[in-house]
């Protein structure tokens, strides 16, 4: 019943592409819009609200590159993106400027609904209609919560407005204070991927969450450390 409330945007120049996702997504009670190119779905992207934004790499005007840069500097919606085979540097560039993930054309229809899923799971809030109380899956450090059942973190009071992949790669760390991870190990286990690219991907990703948790706390944002030569970990900050 709550799909019928979740609206996804649908962006390729194929109009063949789109017929075929909209049936599928709406056979699961998903409402569709749709765009045929980059500028018409940067313009929808940023005036209305959609849950979710299925994104052609390849596409006149605006490629969807820059249509994701640019709704990441305003929005934080999940965001999948759509490749053929042998943009791999793409597909790097994609998850830099914000992607959650991608899939590779051809595809399997059924492959994306599973995916949207996946990715409207992780970053819709958890609702509770049982009055009794439940153990709650909530991280509290100094400066810094972080409500795994509601997706919602909040440094020092104030809630920080993050994408999937920045909550993931936040919680990740958070779950193993004072380890060291490097570069490959998180692009396999937050990104769940093994591929050859750039490894700027974890890069740009641990910078946008430290300039997003900065805006709300300073302290908040020093626990994101780096460890010169190898990777990154989390660090409490009790100061």
């Amino acid at each position: 019943m709550q799909n019928t409330e979740t609206k996804i945007l649908v962006v390729d120049d194929e109009e063949r592409i789109r017929r075929l996702l909209k049936m599928y997504l709406e056979r699961e009670g998903y409402t569709i819009d749709e765009a045929d190119n980059g500028d018409t779905a940067l313009a929808k992207a940023l005036q209305y609200e959609y849950d979710l934004i299925v994104l052609d790499l390849m596409m006149p005007g605006k490629d969807g590159i820059e249509v994701c840069r640019e709704v990441r500097e305003k929005k934080s919606t999940p965001i999948i993106m759509l490749t053929a085979k042998g943009e791999e540097v793409n597909r790097v560039q994609g998850f830099e400027v914000g992607t959650d993930d991608y899939i590779v054309k051809p595809f399997s229809p059924r492959e994306v609904v599973l995916r949207v899923k996946a990715l409207l799971r992780r970053s819709t809030p958890v609702t509770f209609f049982s009055q009794e109380t439940t153990t709650k899956d909530i991280t509290v450090f100094p400066h810094l919560t972080i409500d795994n059942d509601a997706h919602r973190v909040t440094a020092d009071g104030q809630e920080v407005n993050l994408t999937p992949k920045e909550y993931e790669l936040l919680l990740f760390l958070a779950k193993s204070p004072d380890k060291v991870f490097d570069r490959e190990q998180l692009l396999k286990e937050v990104w769940q991927y093994e591929f050859f690219g750039d490894l700027r991907t974890v890069d740009t990703h641990v910078k946008r969450l430290r300039e997003k948790l900065n805006k709300k706390s300073a302290s908040a944002a020093k626990m994101i450390v780096t460890v010169w030569g190898v990777g990154y970990k989390f660090e409490v900050v009790n100061e």
